[in-house]
């Protein structure tokens, strides 16, 4: 049986004041499955992301990243992580950000150099090399960011609402590369957001969470098989976003697949 890429057991989470962010979560990933979680704000999507990053600790259950603890797959570097926000470092140009894991873990310059180039190609952005962060767009700075996230090759990528500051056109062209990345990375991808039709266009699984105390309402399956920008006018797109919507707003529906 193949390793599961993340395991979630009966975790919850329960903040200073006795403010219950998660109850009894269960969750499994398969290695290159792309997962979104969705649900209501503070409902603790980022919350759990948190705790499969060893960011946070769970007050219950327990959490394994390809049969590691979190703790020690984050010492590992067994996942890469991008937020809402790049986090790039403006003094350094675009393969200096890329290459900052790389050199972090004293990664020999000219394997880092070779290894910076195949993922500025893979994200596109080869001509942009010398650039600094300041010289981009929003959605190139958030290719950086991914970049520098599958720096180490980690078989998981965990996302936070990356794309959530973009302007629309700039984010369906960031969610056709992330599936392309993602893709050709082999990466396993646990994405929070809280668009519903983004979450049905990327994700082989939406995990459908409840208002706080954050549980796993229901997961729907959809099928990537024939994934292209024509989908999202398909009658199966809109039926899917549909049975999410029905989903979130407590109308019990079975699980969808996309065409």
């Amino acid at each position: 049986m193949t390793e599961h890429a993340v395991v979630v057991e009966n975790v919850g989470k329960t903040f200073d004041a006795g403010v219950i962010a998660l109850e009894d979560v269960s969750l499994a990933i398969a290695p290159g499955e792309f997962v979104s979680l969705i649900g209501p704000s503070g409902c603790g999507k980022s919350t759990l992301l948190r705790i499969i990053a060893d960011l946070d600790r769970p007050t219950s259950g327990a959490v394994s990243v390809f049969g590691l603890t979190a703790r020690q797959a984050r010492i590992e570097q067994k996942y890469g992580i991008a937020f809402q926000q790049a986090g790039l470092l403006d003094w350094r140009t675009v393969q200096s950000n890329v290459g900052l894991p790389l050199e972090l873990h004293k990664v020999p310059k000219r394997e880092r150099t070779e290894r910076v180039r195949e993922l500025l190609d893979l994200v596109g952005l080869s001509d942009f090399a010398e650039k600094f962060p300041s010289q981009l767009s929003g959605g190139m700075q958030q290719r950086v960011a991914i970049a520098r996230a599958l720096a180490r090759t980690p078989g998981l990528l965990l996302m936070d609402e990356p794309f959530g500051a973009l302007d629309e056109m700039t984010r369906e062209k960031m969610q056709n590369d992330l599936l392309r990345i993602a893709e050709e990375s082999s990466a396993a991808v646990v994405f929070v957001t809280h668009s519903i039709p983004e979450a049905v266009y990327l994700s082989d699984r939406v995990v459908v969470m409840s208002a706080r105390p954050g549980r796993i309402v229901d997961t729907l399956t959809i099928d990537r098989s024939e994934r292209n920008g024509d989908s999202r006018e398909s009658a199966e797109f809109f039926s899917s976003i549909t049975a999410v919507r029905d989903t979130l707003h407590g109308r019990t529906v079975r699980s969808v697949e996309l065409s």
